[in-house]
């Protein structure tokens, strides 16, 4: 059958000039002999690919069945036809035409299938009756199942696989469970299982989500781009997957990434997911065990470097806001080092992004930081002194957010820096040190000070009163370390924040052994609760998951341009206040996790007022109620009603009408 395109007057003209061939070729067939109809074929043929490409005609089956010895026939249909409707997978975006769905598609598209919760109602207007179980599922019923499922898997990497499938089957319930229960499911979605799963991407690969841009697209980014099927696009995560983690370079397998990191937008935020896009730049990756490995996805070559790759950025960049416009959001994630601080410099005054490794991450730990100072003996953060193992861009950001906070508490910038003291794998931040470079921000905090390469020699001369690891040094935080700490601090901050577990300096129970109770512990992955001397104590997690749905959040609903660092520290200030009480007294300095969506409404709440205040919002008017505009914002994972919604009208009063009369047209 044929499906005709009746809303063009040309498309009508060519129509009939097609059934007028084909009774022309039927006559032919009758008169001629049977070596007649090669030349006719071809031009039929030809016709009839003219009728497709200009739309006439969308889809046509050759009848193969010979006339008269040589001519083919095109086997035209009983009736056109005109009732055009859409696959499930061109439903775009959250408004949906429900005369351009399909009853089927309610059960095919992610974003409509809703399992065994369809009505029956709804089950027969849609036309899906009967291609499902008599049984009806209230979307809580199904959570009680998927929490039962997913706890019957040993291994977290088959329970990020059947979060994976669920994501890919039925996206409401698949956000909605993760909302609900974000301690125990974000660990899977997120780190730390996250990192295991990029390492096995190639295995566990099983259908596209996400972008990839790769080096030989160069030329052709836009093009690429505009193959991802939504167009209300307000989110990107990228990367170039060459410091996956504490991983290092996972190249084209860092996709799981961006990938986990909007799931997180979604659930935390409530920031719609048609509105997110992953993308890995796949310019390659110098991971020679990668390049070897048959299961690899991505390009097989060396990382191309340089000014090759500086304009490739570029014409990402450019692309991404010609398709989307200019206030897109673009958030860098696990660049490496050398790339990180460069790009943020390079794009943060002409494009809206930020860089959650190192901005992100410095939210979190400078909240941590605040929330602190009640219950160690200083008052502001600025009467700390701090010690950092790591000088990377987590490191570095942390440092920076730091400063900050410290200039508005009224110190200077040289007396800022001068209370930071940091330490890499060459050691000591010093001037004139024969080893390691000291270019860009790590200039500012160096010291004069002889080269040192020891942390528990530099511990016992500074005395910090805060002990910062973000080198993914794993173990670094020797029980000699941790002991220093303890011996000249009442309460000790210690932060260890490296991902994934594996990777943290120390664990939670050696922090708390090595200095009797007495220390104040945050770290970059997930640990249980720890007893000591009879108390039990439930160290916080200081996630970046506290700071970059909000931020995210904030910036699209007031359209800022540019996200500046300020931003993040009066989103430090707002999660700061919501540790409680009970918070500090359980040992954490951070609130539950399961209290993450309320922080990221908060800290959008406040991004708004800021960009209002200073100007720097595009959406006008300003909302008076702020907090109504940014719940009005927010993705509903909850099942909806399937039928097109109907109502009545008022019944018409009566009015009568004049008898018709004929029209004379005059001559």
């Amino acid at each position: 059958m044929y499906e005709y395109s009746t809303n063009s007057t040309v498309a009508n003209v060519l129509l009939i000039l097609y059934y007028q061939l084909i009774s022309l070729e039927m006559k032919l067939a009758q008169t001629l002999s049977v070596n007649v109809g090669r030349e006719e074929d071809a031009l039929a043929s030809q016709l009839f690919q003219s009728l497709v490409s200009c739309g006439t005609l969308r889809t046509a089956v050759w009848n193969k069945q010979a006339i008269s010895g040589g001519l083919y026939k095109l086997q035209a249909p009983e009736k056109p036809n005109v009732n055009v409707t859409r696959e499930f997978h061109d439903v775009m975006g959250d408004i949906i035409c429900p005369s351009q769905v399909m009853g089927i598609s309610h059960l095919r598209d992610p974003r409509l299938n809703k399992g065994l919760a369809f009505t029956l109602e709804e089950r027969q207007v849609l036309g899906i009756h009967g291609l499902q179980p008599a049984r009806y599922k209230s979307q809580e019923e199904q959570l009680e199942l998927c929490r039962l499922s997913i706890s019957r898997y040993q291994e977290d990497l088959n329970k990020y696989l059947y979060l994976v499938e669920l994501q890919d089957r039925n996206e409401k319930l698949f956000f909605r469970l993760l909302s609900e229960n974000v301690e125990q499911m974000m660990p899977i979605v997120y780190t730390p299982t996250v990192g295991l799963a990029c390492q096995k991407f190639g295995l566990i690969y099983r259908r596209p989500r996400g972008l990839f841009l790769t080096i030989n697209d160069r030329g052709h980014c836009y093009d690429v781009i505009k193959n991802w099927p939504e167009s209300d696009v307000r989110c990107i995560v990228v990367t170039d997957g060459e410091r996956i983690l504490g991983l290092g370079d996972l190249g084209a397998c860092g996709m799981g990434i961006p990938v986990g990191k909007l799931a997180l937008y979604t659930a935390l935020a409530g920031i719609k997911p048609h509105q997110c896009l992953p993308i890995t730049l796949d310019v390659g990756t110098n991971n020679q065990n990668l390049l070897e490995d048959p299961l690899y996805i991505g390009l097989r070559q060396k990382r191309v470097t340089g000014q090759e790759y500086d304009e490739f950025i570029d014409e990402f960049m450019q692309a991404v806001v010609t398709r989307y416009g200019q206030n897109t959001l673009i958030q860098f994630e696990d660049f490496g080092n050398h790339n990180a601080f460069r790009f943020l410099d390079k794009y943060r005054k002409t494009y809206c992004t930020f860089n959650d490794d190192i901005q992100g991450t410095a939210g979190v730990a400078v909240a941590g930081l605040m929330a602190s100072c009640r219950v160690t003996d200083k008052k502001k953060v600025s009467e700390n002194t701090f010690c950092f193992l790591g000088a990377g861009e987590a490191a570095l950001g942390i440092a920076n957010l730091t400063v900050s906070a410290m200039l508005d508490e009224g110190l200077t910038t040289e007396e800022a820096c001068s209370k930071i003291w940091m330490m890499d794998i060459d050691g000591l931040l010093a001037k004139g040190r024969p080893e390691g470079k000291l270019a860009g921000h790590k200039a500012l905090y160096a010291k004069d000070h002889a080269v040192c390469k020891s942390l528990v020699d530099l511990i016992k001369e500074v005395k910090p009163s805060v002990l910062i690891g973000a080198s993914a040094a794993g173990g670094a935080f020797t029980p000699a370390v941790l002991q220093a700490m303890g011996s000249f601090n009442k309460r000790p901050v210690i932060f260890a924040l490296s991902n994934p577990t594996s990777k943290a300096e120390c664990t939670a129970e050696q922090a708390y052994a090595n200095t009797e109770g007495r220390c104040i512990f945050a770290s970059g992955s997930p640990f249980g609760p720890v007893t000591y001397g009879g108390k039990t104590f439930h160290p916080g997690q200081g996630n970046n998951a506290y700071i970059f749905p909000g931020v995210a959040l904030g910036v699209i609903a007031t359209g800022i341009h540019h996200i500046d660092d300020e931003v993040f520290l009066i989103s430090a200030q707002e999660l700061a206040k919501m540790v409680s009480d009970d918070d500090i007294e359980r040992g954490s300095l951070y609130p539950p996790l399961s209290k993450i969506r309320e922080a990221s409404i908060k800290i959008a709440m406040r991004i708004t007022k800021y960009a209002y205040d200073k100007g720097y919002a595009t959406v006008y008017p300003e909302p008076e109620d702020k907090k109504s505009y940014i719940e009005n914002q927010l993705y509903n994972y909850n099942y909806e009603c399937s039928m097109p919604k109907s109502w009545k009208w008022p019944v018409p009063p009566h009015i009568q009408t004049r008898p018709m009369e004929p029209i004379k047209i005059k001559e």
